[in-house]
C-alpha cells in the first residue's frame, strides 16, 4: 500500500486516518488539535481542513508543522521556502472598524455540536450591504471557512481576544 506523503495540502482527517499516531503530535504542536478526539469534529471538520488551514488555526508555521509531522514517518523535510506564516491576523485592515459590525454570529455551540455553521455565515454575508461586515465568534480561526469567504471575494480579517476567541471579520 503506497503511504501518504504530507503535504500543506494534506487533510487531517485523512493524515489521522494514514497515520493515528500522529494525532498526538499534532495535539503537541497546538493543543487547539485536541478536538479531534470529538469524533463528530473529527468527521466533519477535520474532513475539510488542510494541514495549511490546522497551522493558522493552531497559529504555527506551515513548514514548521509539516515537517514536525513528516519527520516523526521519516519523510524528508520540505524546504524553507515554502514557509508561510499566518496571514489573517496581520495588523488591521483599513476597510476595519468596529461600528460597521452590523451582524454578529457565535458559531460556537455550533461547532461544538459538530455543525458547520458555513450556511449561517453565508446568509449572514448576504444580508449585508456594502461596507457592512459580519463578526463571526468562534473558538479557534475557522481556516476552511474563511478560505471559502474568501473565494467568494469578501475580506477576511481575524484577531484572537484574551479569552482564547477568535473574532473574524
Amino acid at each position: 500500500m503506497e503511504r501518504l506523503t504530507i503535504t500543506p495540502k494534506t487533510r487531517i482527517r485523512e493524515l489521522i486516518d494514514t497515520y493515528p499516531e500522529l494525532e498526538e503530535t499534532l495535539v503537541k504542536v497546538a493543543p487547539a488539535f485536541s478536538k479531534l478526539k470529538n469524533p463528530v469534529l473529527r468527521n466533519t471538520i477535520a474532513r475539510v481542513t488542510s494541514i495549511s488551514q490546522a497551522a493558522m488555526i493552531g497559529n504555527v508555521k506551515v513548514n514548521d508543522l509539516v515537517n514536525q509531522l513528516r519527520q516523526s514517518l521519516g519523510q524528508e523535510k520540505l524546504s524553507e521556502e515554502s514557509n508561510l506564516n499566518n496571514k489573517t491576523m496581520n495588523q488591521t485592515p483599513s476597510w476595519f472598524s468596529e461600528d460597521k459590525i452590523t451582524i454578529t454570529l457565535d458559531a460556537r455551540p455550533m461547532l461544538e455540536a459538530g455543525q458547520h455553521p458555513i450556511n449561517d455565515v453565508f446568509e449572514a454575508l448576504g444580508k449585508l450591504e456594502t461596507g457592512q461586515i459580519l463578526k463571526l465568534i468562534t473558538g479557534f480561526i475557522p481556516a476552511p471557512l474563511l478560505d471559502k469567504v474568501k473565494d467568494k471575494g469578501h475580506h477576511v480579517y481575524t484577531v484572537e481576544n484574551r479569552t482564547a476567541e477568535f473574532y473574524s471579520y
